[in-house]
């Protein structure tokens, strides 16, 4: 079957932190080149888009919004479709906080009913205890991804994977899982390129998250 379109992982697939692996910027202007539709991947939901943005254009890739993809956009759009009237409250930076409220979804720090977890390097015991008393007390739990690490430029740091295992243990909850592999994501890329999921391949460096 010929492919449709690529779905990319960021970190470890195309650069370890800021550093390009070498040849992805030949690959994504091959891509180009040739007219074949890509988005970029990422679970990582420690950033915004804008940020993924600048960060691979100041590499060379020469890319625009729509090719970049992220479990936290795509976890704000999940719940906004499934769950409208979710009052949410996001353990997550201010700014990726600030990028999901701006992309319509209901914040509410006094009264939610949702929590969303992310990969928030900004986490406090306040915000871990917060999280806890919210699901113990019968919150949904949405997490915008499972993985257990995240890949840097020398090593690896600790994701949400363990802050989700930590809180089903607790509270006696299951997350919905937003990002990869789980289908969710995927599907919104393959309708961001607009082919059929069916045609997409997927390139990325973990098994576990990415395939």
């Amino acid at each position: 079957m010929k492919a449709g379109g690529l779905m990319i992982d960021m970190d470890g697939t195309v650069c370890k932190g800021m550093d390009i692996i070498p040849g992805a910027d030949d690959f994504i202007d091959f891509l180009k080149s040739n007219g074949i539709p890509f988005v970029f991947l990422t679970n990582n939901s420690s950033r915004t888009r804008d940020y993924y943005l600048e960060k691979l254009n100041r590499m060379g890739f020469g890319i625009s919004a729509e090719n970049i993809l992220t479990s936290a956009g795509a976890s704000s759009r999940y719940i906004r479709g499934k769950y409208p009237d979710a009052r949410v409250y996001p353990v997550a930076s201010p700014e990726v906080s600030a990028e999901l409220e701006a992309s319509g979804l209901n914040i509410d720090y006094d009264n939610p009913d949702t929590v969303l977890l992310t990969f928030d390097r900004t986490i406090t015991y306040d915000k871990i205890n917060t999280c806890y008393r919210l699901l113990r007390d019968g919150a949904r739990f949405i997490a915008t991804h499972p993985d257990d690490v995240c890949p840097t430029e020398t090593s690896y740091d600790i994701d949400i994977g363990p802050f989700i295992r930590m809180f089903e243990q607790m509270c006696d909850s299951k997350p919905e899982i937003v990002g990869k592999p789980g289908r969710l994501m995927l599907e919104m890329a393959s309708e961001a390129m607009g082919i059929e999921p069916a045609t997409a391949v997927m390139v990325g460096d973990r098994l576990y998250t990415d395939i």
